[in-house]
């Protein structure tokens, strides 16, 4: 039965699905390039494109096709043309060229008489010409005359002698000229003649070959993969350029996370600290609340007032020391005056307790007692220092409460002249300090700190110091 056509795929649905197969390779591939070193990338890189370069010279890319060729015989009158032999000059010339001067049959006649001197080149067989055709013949061939001077002086007629000899120096540097020239000219068309015959000898022999050879085979190379080369070179590019993009996104992705997974830890932390301070804001030490009222049972009997006193006290504790969950955790501060109302019926049920052994003093100005101030912190450092510090010490000690302004902070301190940070048998584990430093850097960061001094002549300082503020002001700017 063939499927029903609700249940095949639409076109759309196949993009679909092949769009997030093609997607999911590629964050799979991209987180891959991410995970190795630039090293490793380069030393792919050049891996795969000696690859490529090879694999395109081999089948089925590139492959050789052999074919016979069939050579016609060529007619000669389609043959290229020779170039002609350079003619030959006439013997006659040749011979008149490379004949000397004086192998011509001309001879020079000299005649001296009381005109002069005078050498005229003649034909050999000639008959003589007269002194006056001599000279004659004698300018028109070449010849030299040499007229002596009428004066008959000897100086001019050496002068005269002198001229004549270097026209005869000149005449025969003529000749010889001449003479090499046409011997040149002789070698040059001797050696043109020759190297005609070689190239006209060179091309009969390739036309008898052209013509005498038979079938020749041919090797064809068919290139197909050249594109493998540029396809490797930008897929190299593409996953350099992923990789730095991809690289980048996974960076802020897990910054995103370390980010949400620290408010997610802040947030755990602060709640948890919270519950604590539901938890001590809910119930009193119950050691310090049997005491207290085992103290007052035994008041009773013996001190009916000082019970009646302790009893007030103990009220006031409980009344301050145990607010509403809201109320507590709707800002996870409040002002000091509050802080103090919890810690004045607490000091008081103690002297009752201890006597003359405990003297305290709380030094807060009227006008501090509505800053900002975390709940529960002066309480636990007021604890520890009379539990750990006055309580064991026999003679007890003085207990300083104490707070101002200083470089636009508020301090407050909790001093006494206690064992000393400990020293008591009963010092305690330190976890009440640390909660108190990892409370306030949960509410103010880095603006707040807690200091553990020794105090002189004997005891502890603790000074908490945070951000001032005053909750009066918040309340007037409220209200307006």
């Amino acid at each position: 039965m063939p499927p029903s056509p609700a249940s095949s795929p639409t076109p759309y649905q196949r993009w679909q699905q092949i769009s997030a197969l093609v997607l999911r390779w590629f964050h799979i591939y991209a987180g891959w390039l991410v995970s190795i070193s630039w090293k490793n990338f380069i030393i792919l890189a050049v891996l795969l494109l000696i690859g490529a370069n090879m694999v395109s010279n081999l089948p089925p890319f590139t492959w050789r096709i052999t074919e016979q060729v069939e050579e016609s015989s060529v007619p000669r009158s389609k043959l290229p043309r020779l170039p002609p032999a350079p003619k030959a000059e006439k013997p006659e010339k040749a011979e008149k060229a490379a004949k000397p001067a004086d192998s011509r049959g001309i001879h020079y006649e000299i005649s001296i008489d009381e005109h002069g001197v005078r050498v005229v080149p003649k034909e050999k067989g000639s008959e003589k010409s007269s002194d006056k055709a001599a000279s004659e013949a004698a300018g028109e061939q070449g010849g030299v005359n040499i007229p002596f001077p009428a004066s008959g002086d000897r100086a001019e007629i050496r002068r005269a002698v002198e001229e004549a000899r270097a026209s005869l120096e000149k005449i025969a540097e003529n000749a010889r000229e001449a003479q090499e020239r046409a011997e040149q000219e002789a070698q040059d068309a001797q050696d043109a003649k020759q190297a005609a015959e070689e190239v006209r000898a060179e091309t009969e022999r390739l036309i008898e070959q052209a013509q005498n050879s038979g079938p020749q085979s041919r090797v064809r190379v068919i290139h197909f993969g050249d594109f493998l080369v540029d396809l490797a070179a930008l897929w190299v590019l593409g996953s350099v350029l992923i990789k730095i993009t991809y690289k980048g996104r996974i960076q802020a992705e897990v910054k995103a996370a370390q980010a949400t997974e620290t408010a997610e830890a802040e947030s755990l932390k602060r709640q948890v600290i919270e519950a604590r301070m539901a938890a001590m804001q809910a119930q009193v030490e119950p050691h310090f609340l049997f005491n207290t009222l085992a103290s007052i049972d035994h008041l009773i009997e013996t001190d009916p007032p000082r019970a009646s006193q302790m009893q007030k006290n103990l009220i006031a504790l409980l009344r301050a020391s145990m607010p509403t969950m809201r109320e507590a955790n709707a800002s996870g501060v409040r002002d000091l005056g509050r802080e103090l109302a919890v810690i004045k019926p607490y000091l008081e049920i103690l002297q009752m307790r201890m006597e003359e052994r405990l003297q305290t003093e709380i030094a807060v100005p009227e006008g501090l007692l509505s800053a900002e101030f975390p709940p529960m912190m002066i309480q636990s450092l007021v604890e520890n220092a009379i539990k750990h510090g006055l309580e064991p010490k026999a003679e007890g000690g003085r207990l300083l409460v104490k707070a101002e302004v200083t470089h636009g902070k508020l301090a407050v301190t909790v001093a006494d002249t206690g064992l000393g940070f400990g020293r008591a048998a009963t010092a305690g584990t330190g976890v009440g300090l640390a909660n108190i430093r990892e409370r306030l850097m949960i509410l103010y960061g880095s603006r707040a700190s807690v200091t553990v001094t020794e105090n002189q002549p004997s005891g502890t300082v603790v000074t908490i110091t945070v951000p001032y503020r005053s909750r009066a002001d918040d309340q007037q700017g409220a209200s307006v």
